[in-house]
C-alpha cells in the first residue's frame, strides 16, 4: 500500500485526489487490463493495480482511491473551516494509511494530520474533531449498503 500524502498550504493547494459523488454519475471503462478511466464530471483518473497484482501500475490501486479521498478530504474540510474561523492554520498535512484483514473482515485507516501555524491547543483539539466529522469520514464510519444491478 502506497503511503498518500495531502498538503494543503494558505497559498498553494496540493491534492492528489478528490473522490465524492454529490449526485454525480461515475462512468468506468474497462479496456481488457487493470487499468480503468474513471470520468467523475470533466476530470479523468487512472485506476490500476501494482504490477505484483498483476496490473500495470498505471494509477492509483482502488484502495488508494478510499484512502486519497479520506486524506483530501480531511485537507480542505480543515482548511475550510479554519478560514471561517479566521484562525491562523497555515498548512495541513494528512498521511492515511490503508490496510485491510480480509481473515475478520475488517478494514483499518490510519490517519496522521499535521497543522502548521501559530494555533493553540484548544484550536488544535478542534480541528481533530472536525477532522472527524469531514464527509468521507462520516461514510467510512457509518453502514454502508451498495446496491449493484446489471445493466440490460
Amino acid at each position: 500500500m502506497k503511503l498518500l500524502k495531502c498538503r494543503h498550504h494558505t497559498k498553494v493547494i496540493l491534492l492528489l485526489l478528490i473522490l465524492s459523488s454529490h449526485g454525480k454519475d461515475y462512468c468506468y471503462h474497462y479496456n481488457g487490463t487493470l487499468s480503468h478511466p474513471a470520468y467523475p464530471g470533466t476530470n479523468t483518473l487512472i485506476a490500476d493495480e501494482p504490477k505484483d497484482s498483476g496490473g500495470g501500475d498505471e494509477g492509483f490501486s482502488p484502495s488508494d482511491l478510499v484512502a486519497a479521498s479520506l486524506g483530501t478530504c480531511t485537507c480542505i474540510t480543515l482548511r475550510m473551516y479554519a478560514d471561517r474561523k479566521g484562525w491562523p492554520l497555515e498548512g495541513v498535512q494528512t498521511e492515511v494509511t490503508f490496510t485491510r484483514d480480509s481473515d475478520k473482515n475488517e478494514s483499518f485507516f490510519k490517519r496522521i494530520i499535521s497543522l502548521s501555524g501559530n494555533l493553540s491547543i484548544e484550536q488544535k483539539q478542534r480541528l481533530l474533531q472536525i477532522a472527524n466529522g469531514c464527509y468521507i469520514h462520516k461514510v467510512l464510519t457509518n453502514p454502508i449498503h451498495v446496491l449493484s444491478e446489471l445493466k440490460e
